[in-house]
């Protein structure tokens, strides 16, 4: 016996012509997967890769993000430790187990205490990575896998990204691309967060309050590290 839901999705499908899997649409389809065009790309992003990471900068501020610079990946943990102190956090944090991330120097801060894996209750500050980075909005790309827990993206409080300056691109566009070489053609990780500034909402009497449906405080550290590179991230 036929449901009327069934009798529903039926129709559809029949409009859609979806029902002859020897049609046109799912040609269609695999080509535009295999050979995916870019969209219309904004002039404003269409910039040398230095001013591309000096837009970057200013939209996270602009969105009220905090930002620093640094020379190498080695300064990342005294970097850390200098925002916990000028917050007046916990000298704590819950580190994404990221091979890059593990191997900096976080045994020499003696006073830190680090560990690592999925977002906790009681964690205030998080540090992860991030895939790449569009200047065009100052958005964050990061995807879910065994050294990027998409917890540590939302239950702490404070997020600390570490982002290298290879990994900023100008469009949308560019990041996709970046995705698609990373994970393969028709692919996608399980999870894909697109992070532009800390978590806002404006349901409360109009009003824009922070921290909302995730941290209250984003503070993006930018390793200085050359041109930009198609590699994937530190997280």
């Amino acid at each position: 016996m036929t449901t009327a839901r069934e009798q529903i999705l039926g129709a559809v499908k029949q409009s859609l012509k979806k029902n002859n899997p020897s049609g046109d649409r799912p040609d269609e389809l695999a080509q535009r997967l295999s050979d995916p065009k870019a969209n219309l790309i904004p002039e404003r992003s269409r910039l040398p890769h230095p001013a591309q990471v000096d837009l970057m900068e200013s939209m996270l501020i602009e969105l009220s993000a905090t930002v620093k610079r640094v020379g190498s990946l080695d300064e990342v943990p005294g970097e850390v430790i200098d925002y916990l102190k000028t917050r007046n956090l916990p000298q704590e944090v819950r580190l994404a187990p990221s091979k890059e991330l593990l191997a900096l120097g976080w045994d020499d801060q003696s006073l830190l205490k680090v560990s690592t894996g999925p977002a906790r209750e009681p964690d205030q500050v998080s540090v992860t990575g991030a895939f790449a980075a569009v200047a065009e909005t100052g958005t964050l790309m990061l995807h879910s896998g065994p050294e990027g827990p998409t917890t540590l993206n939302f239950l702490p409080e404070n997020h600390i990204v570490v982002l290298r300056s290879s990994q900023v691109v100008g469009a949308y566009e560019e990041g996709w691309a970046r995705l698609r070489k990373a994970f393969g053609n028709g692919t996608m990780p399980r999870t894909l967060n697109m992070i532009s500034g800390p978590s806002r909402t404006g349901d409360i009497e109009q009003k824009i309050e922070l921290g909302a449906h995730g941290p209250r405080r984003l503070h993006v550290i930018i390793v200085e590290d050359g041109n930009a590179e198609s590699g994937d991230s530190a997280g």
